[in-house]
This record gives structure tokens, sequence and C-alpha cells, in this order.
């Protein structure tokens, strides 16, 4: 019974010392995203090559798919003959025009001259009646023929277009990469047949992520845009590692704490979203790690 008030003192040290060492509480918590890019097709046919891997990284600007596209290039061989013929026939239709306006000028002189002929008395009405029918028909002939060429000339606009068309149609049989990054996963294999807007692959740059976290309206005053915090993660080893990270972005609008989601004021029903910028340069960081944030201690992780 003597031993027992130094026993309470030991265990009132121990105490005191594991309260010491006690890591704070987090202010938040919160998962890792990215910008995930859904690279799709653009044209229909069989992939005839397809190169991303799930986990490799790929340059911007690579083309990392081809479809075949045979039915597209005959299509535009059809369309580019049609195209070829429609205008000879334009250029036919604008000799034609010349060789009508000669006529309608010989035309022209003949009926004015028949006209003063006819004043003079030295022409009857039947040959006045046969010249100035001769030029009128010409004059209307040629009408025609010029919205003749109008409309082939149309025609070959068409035809242009739809050439351009099935080019674009053919360029975009090759699928090129849209932006830096590792490919988070693939749907497709070589050999298969695809449709217009049919997912490829997933692609997101992981050089740096988005820490999605969530905190009380007590807690706003202590955060602000720009603002470097400490984040907290679980590293290869399973030891704590620790991080820095800024201050992206706030909401300006409270929602109701997410299911999976803690804040330190737990009672709390709504919160306010939090995007958090943290540098991956060590590749540690992966899309869905869970993480937490500590808005004291600017520089931590440096």
């Amino acid at each position: 019974m003597r031993n027992l008030p130094a026993s309470l003192s030991l265990l009132a040290i121990i105490l005191a010392v594991g309260a010491c060492n006690r890591s704070p509480e987090p202010d938040a918590y919160g998962t890792f995203e990215a910008n995930e890019v859904v690279v799709s097709a653009e044209t229909a046919g069989q992939l005839l090559s397809f190169t991303p891997v799930e986990g490799r990284d790929l340059p911007r600007g690579a083309v990392v798919a081809v479809i075949d596209t045979a039915h597209l290039a005959l299509e535009r061989e059809q369309v580019v003959a049609q195209r070829e013929a429609v205008g000879s026939r334009a250029i036919e239709v604008s000799r034609q025009i010349g060789v009508l306006e000669v006529q309608r000028d010989i035309a022209r002189r003949t009926y004015e001259r028949t006209r003063r002929l006819f004043q003079q008395k030295a022409a009857t009405a039947q040959q006045l009646d046969q010249a100035e029918r001769d030029y009128r028909v010409l004059v209307a002939q040629i009408e025609a023929a010029r919205a003749q060429r109008q409309s082939v000339s149309r025609e070959v606009t068409s035809g242009q277009a739809r050439v351009e068309q099935i080019g674009e149609r053919l360029a975009r049989s090759r699928v090129i990469n849209p932006e830096r990054g590792t490919v988070l996963a693939t749907f497709v294999h070589a050999g298969e047949v695809v449709q217009p807007g049919q997912p490829l692959y997933r692609i997101a740059n992981v050089d740096s992520l988005t820490l999605r976290a969530y905190v009380s309206g007590s807690q706003l005053h202590a955060i602000r845009l720009g603002q470097r915090v400490r984040v907290n993660v679980d590293g290869p080893d399973g030891k704590p590692m620790a991080l820095s990270g800024i201050v992206q972005w706030i909401s300006a609008k409270a929602e109701f704490t997410p299911t999976p989601v803690q804040t330190r004021d737990e009672r709390a029903d709504l919160v306010y979203a939090v995007k958090v910028i943290v540098p991956n340069d060590r590749g540690v960081l992966k899309i869905g790690m869970p993480a937490d944030v500590e808005l004291t201690g600017d520089g931590a992780g440096k």
C-alpha cells in the first residue's frame, strides 16, 4: 500500500508525456483526385493499332491508335471524281455561253438593221419579227445557260466541301493523345471495331494531384487561397509522410457532409469543399488515396 502513491505518480507522468507527444488532430480529411480525360474514337472502323497501356506515360501529340477507314478513302475518290466531272461540265457551260453571246451580238445587229430597213419600207414586218425573235431567243438561252452555270458552280462547291469533310474524317482516323499523362485505364484492344464517341482510354497528368477535403464553417477564417498547408499521407513503407500543398479553390457554397469524409467538428452538418494542389514528384500519391490536412504549419514538407 505504501507503493501505491508512487505508482500513481509514475502513471501520471507517463500520461503527461504521452499527451505531449500526441500528434495534433488534423483539420480536414479528403482524397486525392486528378483531372482525368477520356479519349474517344471520332470515326467508325476497325482498330488497326492501339498503343496505350495502363500505367504507362504518354506524351502529348503521340499517335496512339489508327482506325481502318478504307471505305472513307474509296468514298473520297468517288466524290473527287464526281467533283471533277461537274467541274468539266461548268467549263463546257461557260464555253457554250461564250458562243451564244457571239450569236446574240450578231442577232442584235441584224435586228437593229432590219428595224431600220423596216422604217425605210425596205423590209417586211415578217422579216422584222423573225430578226427580233432570233435575238430574244438567244438572250433567253444565255440567261438559262448562266443559271445552269451558277447551279453547276454550287455543285462544284458542294463537292469540294464533301471532299474536305471526308478528308477531315480520314484525319480523325488517327487518334492523337491530347495531353501528357499516365494511362489510367484502357477500354478496347487492337482489332476491335469502334464507333464514333466510343471511349478508348482514360488518361490523367499525375505530376500533381488535387486533394479534395472538407472543412466546417468555423474553419473558414483559417484558410485562404494560395495558402500553403501540410498534407499527411501514408508513405510507401507505411510510415506517415508530410507533404506541402497549396490551397487552389474554396467552395463558396456549403453542402452536407459527404458520407466517407470526416472533419474536425463531426457534429457539423454543413461543410465547405476545399481543393489543395500537392506535387507528386516522387510518385507516391495515387488517385483515391486518403490524406489529412493541417491548416497550420506553413512550409511543412518543403
